[in-house]
């Protein structure tokens, strides 16, 4: 397997030395060259099997034979094992409502989706630079969720520095503290004055600089690093299988900030998996919700929201859909994303708004909505659910049709929002036992003007040599 730059001038590279560039030389992300098929007998072979076999066969055709097969099963054995996710199941399905299940994607150490790939890149990273006898930087943007991932996932490795950065005042005080509070030598965490979309800038902005970039061996663990999305296919196998594929469709309303996410569940139907309809869901911050119904991408200001997560405007990964919906021409896409950066617009010719409404559907849910379908699921099930899932929530029961089944992606543990979960729900939730004292801990941050050359000044003193 070999892998492409959505811009077209990049080199061509295997996945191993996708893994440790993150985001490609010509400024666009890499893709693989083409889509690996299962067949409908490989899809059923794999029902029923322990989440980390199923994880292993999904990834296999994406590693192209750069790591070894058995290498790559203890991988995923060590990573989806009982001392890692909380949960026999992994990703436990719960139906709320006929033909309504939430897939839990939050038993992870740091009670979100991001745990799934990120526990598996931060072993392929230390197998990789072992072997390679090298050492990285990475650098990463968060809106909440892959800070505290990617920080639990390259804890203490002696080839890894981590710098984070997160938007100041714009995440909940569980995803801050999950980051800040980590004391370890190789982790350091910044809080940006701005937005999501300005540290993930900031990010595209230093591997953009050649100069810098090579100077101080950076990599990637946002969703622009394809390593990420690859890991996430395999849950949405995992629910389908469950659910009774690839002898029945199955549908998936994801909630939607980066659109890795629902990328991966777009590769995952790709790959011969009988995906039914994919849903966007949005808050009101709904530029890929507005995208999808009107063909046209327009940047608005981000508004503040309790599922912060989702305060994003421009989506890294919809860069590898405009690639796919352009017929994989690099120069157009290039071309475009040029477009959407000088104008902040984006018009799609008809061809391809309409491959955009045939692969997607769009939804979005407002503040007073995410708060009264956290009470009402609660109520009615006695689940609790965290803001990103009830965005999901909101979105799927108006998008549901009758004798479908959709699993929405419970995204994150309640806990992580227990200020909006109580307002909503009159129930507080609890942390789980290995973070009931995150709120005591110490914290080590340090804030930083939305000013490139300070975030690069800081980059650059945090590396360990």
């Amino acid at each position: 397997m070999r892998y492409v730059s959505t811009r077209g001038s990049a080199p061509v590279l295997a996945f191993d030395d996708v893994l440790l560039a993150g985001l490609a030389r010509d400024g666009g992300l890499y893709i693989p060259e083409h889509w690996p098929q299962f067949s409908p007998a490989e899809w059923r072979a794999l029902r029923d099997r322990p989440y980390a076999e199923i994880a292993y066969a999904v990834m296999r055709p994406f590693v192209g034979g750069t790591i070894a097969d058995a290498d790559l099963k203890r991988l995923c054995a060590e990573t989806y094992a009982p001392s890692v996710f909380r949960h026999a199941a992994i990703a436990p399905l719960k139906q709320l409502a006929p033909g309504l299940w939430t897939m839990e994607l939050f038993h992870g150490p740091t009670l979100a989706f991001k745990d799934f790939a990120l526990q598996l890149v931060g072993r392929l990273f230390d197998h990789v630079l072992t072997k390679r006898g090298t050492r990285v930087t990475v650098i990463g943007a968060t809106s909440g969720d892959t800070g505290s991932a990617a920080i639990a996932a390259c804890l203490g490795r002696s080839a890894v520095d981590v710098v984070m950065l997160h938007p100041h005042g714009r995440v909940s005080d569980v995803q801050r503290r999950q980051m800040t509070t980590v004391l370890a030598p190789n982790i350091h965490n910044v809080a940006l004055d701005g937005t999501f979309d300005d540290c993930q800038d900031a990010v595209k902005a230093m591997f953009n600089d050649l100069a810098f970039r090579d100077s101080h061996n950076l990599s990637a663990v946002n969703s622009i690093n394809w390593a990420r999305v690859a890991a996430q296919i395999a849950y949405y196998a995992h629910a389908a299988l469950s659910l009774g594929a690839p002898d029945r469709k199955v549908s998936f309303c994801v909630p939607t900030g980066n659109f890795g996410n629902v990328l991966a569940a777009y590769a995952a139907k790709k790959m011969g998996l009988p995906v039914d309809r994919l849903v966007v869901a949005t808050n009101r911050n709904d530029i890929m919700a507005r995208t999808i119904r009107s063909g046209q991408m327009a940047l608005e200001a981000v508004a503040p929201t309790v599922s912060p997560s989702m305060d994003v405007q421009i989506s890294s990964n919809f860069e590898r859909m405009i690639f796919e919906l352009a017929g994989r021409d690099g120069a157009a896409t290039a071309s475009m994303m040029q477009e959407f950066r000088k104008s902040g617009r984006l018009d799609f010719p008809a061809n391809m708004q309409t491959s955009l409404a045939r692969e997607y559907e769009g939804g979005a849910c407002g503040e007073a909505e995410t708060l009264a379908e956290i009470g009402d699921t609660w109520r009615a099930t006695g689940e609790l659910v965290d803001t990103h899932t009830a965005v999901a929530l909101h979105v799927a029961r108006k998008a549901h049709r009758a004798g479908e089944a959709l699993v929405v992606a419970s995204t994150a543990h309640p806990a992580k929002f227990p200020d909006a979960v109580e307002k909503a729900a009159g129930v507080r939730p609890a942390l789980p036992p290995h973070l009931a004292d995150l709120m005591t801990k110490p914290e080590r941050v340090t804030r930083l003007p939305n000013d490139m050359a300070k975030v690069k000044e800081f980059v650059a003193a945090a590396r360990r040599a």
